[in-house]
């Protein structure tokens, strides 16, 4: 089945039809999903869906775009959500200079803070990068040596993606790749191997064709399936069953 490893379920535009929905997943063939921390404010949110839904795991980390959430207080407030069984990684964490052009130093500093503590925890890292290639790559070579990284829509070059992967990392590939604009994602799904590439959402964000534009969810992976298929030259069957795998070896679920 289908495994989505970043959703964002506690989002608010799924508040008037959010359990119906999530449960309606299996039967739409998708098997597990990862909810991926992007405010503070939901993180309690995060850990309630993880104890409601046994095919939800969660992540929590300090998105960089928030800079005021960037804080020393709220670095130590994650230590009493990482501990819990069904946190499965930290993130989304990274750099963003797409939205804050301000704070770079702020949002290195909290991004390598961030990292350590993932080292400190064994868990593994969810990457957001915008607009801060050079540095987000500097950062994950000299801080993520011993952390395995997801690097969350990507929206590099296939160069820069098999660097990442020849260091043990993976590629989040969303529904960018059906995008008639998307050549760069759909030339970095040729380049680099399968066992690197792990399906996301983003949801309720970025959904595929035919349905970009309006509300996403993880059913809609079926069409990112598709088109990694078709490029792959392999059949959709074993893109699901090697992204599942993937993500289920990343993020240590068993």
């Amino acid at each position: 089945m289908i495994f989505d490893t970043h959703a964002h379920y506690d989002d608010k535009k799924f508040d008037h039809d959010r359990d119906q929905l999530l449960e309606s997943m299996k039967e739409k063939g998708v098997g597990l999903i990862t909810n991926v921390g992007s405010t503070t404010r939901t993180w309690d949110k995060i850990i309630e869906l993880t104890r409601k839904y046994p095919f939800i795991y969660g992540t929590i980390g300090i998105h960089p775009s928030i800079t005021e959430e960037l804080t020393q207080e709220n670095i130590e407030l994650l230590r009493t959500y990482l501990n819990n069984e069904k946190v499965v990684a930290l993130g989304e964490i990274g750099l963003d200079y797409y939205w804050d052009k301000e704070h770079h130093q702020l949002q290195k500093e909290m991004f390598i803070k961030q990292l350590e503590m993932a080292r400190e925890y064994g868990l593994p890292a969810v990457i957001h990068s915008r607009e801060a290639a050079a540095d987000t790559f500097q950062i994950v070579e000299e801080h993520a040596k011993e952390i395995t990284c997801m690097l969350h829509c990507f929206a590099y070059s296939a160069e820069q993606a098999k660097e990442y992967v020849k260091r043990g990392h993976y590629i989040g590939v969303c529904g960018v790749v059906t995008f008639t604009n998307g050549k760069k994602l759909k030339e970095v799904v040729k380049e680099i191997p399968l066992s690197s590439i792990l399906l996301e959402t983003d949801a309720p964000y970025l959904a595929p064709k035919p349905h970009r534009g309006k509300r996403n969810d993880s059913s809609n992976l079926v069409y990112v399936v598709s088109e990694i298929a078709k490029i792959k030259g392999v059949e959709e069957e074993e893109v699901i069953r090697q992204t599942d795998e993937n993500g289920k070896r990343f993020f240590g679920i068993l």
